[in-house]
């Protein structure tokens, strides 16, 4: 069963912005609508240790970009000299 509803162009653009690839209207608007409880109810889906693990991973990713240059920031060259 579906149902139409009317929105602006002008809605339709946002929301063509916010819509991902191979997703449908339909996805799009029950992703958006999804409320917090919603993502609450899905805490804990996953076996026993994976938020260590996640926490563990994070911190190696986090770990791996100190040093590095940030998008845009000027380069110190002065070693290049």
């Amino acid at each position: 069963m579906s149902t139409s509803i009317r929105i602006s162009d002008a809605t339709k653009r946002k929301l063509e912005a916010l819509k991902r690839e191979g997703e449908s209207y339909d996805d799009l608007l029950d992703r958006l609508a999804r409320s917090d409880r919603d993502v609450a109810e899905m805490a804990g889906f996953g076996p026993d240790g994976t938020d260590e693990h996640m926490r563990s991973k994070r911190a190696e990713l986090n770990e791996s970009f100190e040093g590095r240059e940030s998008p845009g920031e000027p380069r110190d060259r002065s070693d290049e000299e």
